[in-house]
């Protein structure tokens, strides 16, 4: 069994800053838990509005607090965000992320990322084997 606690996992390095400044993100579940998904605490600071495009990974976003909007550029669809609000990149949906308020995300990602993972030139996590490829 895994127990950990979101408030001791913020002061570790399981915490991540955005070096954008749009976010953190506190990784309670990475890969080397062998659970085949991660799992972040993420809060989008107010304000923020960036583009995102998983295309190594599919994410699930379920908004514990705060307002804002997901846009899919593919179509320029945009889906209002709140308080138990829940959308799901399935097809790698390439879009922006805007937050009218702070939000608390819950995120859950497949496959699962290491821990230190912030977005690329194209807003995507690298892949494991990517990672290691570029050092």
């Amino acid at each position: 069994m895994i127990v950990r606690n979101l408030q001791d996992a913020e002061k570790s390095s399981r915490r991540v800053e955005d070096p954008g400044g749009n976010w953190n993100s506190v990784r309670l579940l990475l890969k080397d838990d062998n659970m085949g998904f991660s799992f972040h605490i993420t809060t989008i600071y107010e304000g923020a509005d960036f583009q995102m495009h998983y295309q190594n990974h599919l994410e699930s976003v379920y908004c514990i607090s705060g307002e804002g909007e997901v846009e899919t550029l593919q179509d320029g669809k945009k889906y209002p965000i709140k308080s138990g609000s829940i959308y799901i990149l399935d097809k790698n949906d390439k879009h922006i992320l805007r937050a009218f308020k702070e939000m608390k995300m819950a995120c859950v990602f497949n496959p699962p990322v290491t821990g230190n993972e912030v977005h690329n030139a194209a807003g995507a996590y690298e892949l494991e084997s990517e990672e290691v490829s570029k050092a």
